[in-house]
């Protein structure tokens, strides 16, 4: 496989803390790959290993097939976790600044800079001092400056943290462009609905350890969670007969409606005529796993208590970025 980032063993320390732990990890050329895990997992080490900015106790680490980041860094758009910018710069003589950097240059780069500007809802603040801008608009400003040369290789580190839901939605959709382009795209996220809603394929962190790494649909598919979402279109009927239905184990009351839980070996579709004969339905459908609660089963054997895999499902629930995650 022609690899355009490869990770071979490699281990990162801080003092008595593993960070990370033979990670091996192999991203080809146009790639759409989430790294996903709770704050303090190992993802932006991971991240910052790739990127040069730290370098690996042990282990292999090739970018773009050259041995080192800063050899390819003309190729690479980089938006880190922790957020910068030259404060007391005007936006376009930052974003000016930036795509010279990486080898844009006049008159492509002006166009670049107002389209991106235009493209993000920035259109008007081109004359703006960075230090004026809210931290969402920032946020979006250095996302411009992480794609104004084009790159091969975009790694982006919790880029949706903090965004109110309609730039989170816009840069998404700015994301999925670059990959259609021909972009390799690694972005970290401890949120894991907004991995299901981008990445192809999930590389899932734990404690510095790679726990999965499958093709998103593969996993879906997977870990079937058995059960039906369902709604009557009357809201005062009685479900409880829906026990005796072949194949039924559990009833439970959901926020929507109802959640039905499935024996094992019982057809779905088979269940879902059933229910329908006996009560109509508003709604019925079989629920998609979703990513946090595989996460939390392929990591419970490996937490110590109760109280652990409840502080690992708050991580993950929370919308706010941690330290080093």
């Amino acid at each position: 496989m022609d690899a355009a980032v490869e990770l071979k063993n490699v281990t990162k320390t801080f003092g008595r803390v593993t960070a990370v732990r033979n990670l091996d990890l192999v991203i080809p050329h146009e790639g759409l790959y989430g790294f996903i895990g709770p704050n303090g997992a190992g993802k932006t080490t991971a991240i910052r290993l790739i990127m040069s900015i730290l370098f690996p106790d042990s282990g292999d680490i090739t970018v773009l097939n050259y041995a080192s980041a800063l050899e390819a860094k003309n190729r690479i758009g980089y938006l880190p976790e922790e957020r910068g910018v030259y404060r007391k710069m005007r936006v376009g003589a930052f974003l000016n600044y930036m795509g010279r950097l990486k080898g844009v240059r006049e008159p492509d780069l002006s166009r670049v800079i107002k389209t991106s500007l235009d493209r993000v809802g920035l259109g008007r603040i081109e004359g703006k001092h960075c230090e004026e801008l809210s931290k969402g608009m920032l946020q979006k400003v250095q996302f411009v400056a992480a794609i104004i040369h084009k790159p091969d290789l975009l790694i982006l580190d919790e880029p949706f943290s903090g965004l109110d839901p309609v730039s989170m939605r816009l840069l998404r959709d700015m994301v999925l462009e670059e990959h259609r382009r021909g972009a390799t795209i690694l972005f970290s996220t401890h949120v894991m609905p907004q991995a299901e809603e981008i990445c192809r394929h999930v590389v899932m962190i734990h404690q510095g350890r790679k726990v999965m790494d499958q093709v998103l649909a593969n996993i879906l598919n997977q870990y079937d969670t058995r059960t039906i979402e369902y709604d009557p279109i009357d809201s005062d009927a009685d479900v409880s007969d829906l026990l005796q239905l072949p194949g039924v184990e559990r009833v439970d009351r959901s926020e929507t409606g109802y959640a039905i839980q499935l024996a094992d070996n019982t057809d779905p579709a088979e269940a879902m005529h059933r229910i329908i004969d006996v009560h109509p339905p508003a709604r019925i459908e079989l629920a998609r796993p979703r990513l946090e609660d595989i996460f939390i089963r392929l990591v419970s054997t490996a937490t110590d208590s109760a109280e652990d895999q409840e502080r690992l499902k708050a991580n993950l629930a929370s919308s706010n970025g941690g330290a080093d995650s």
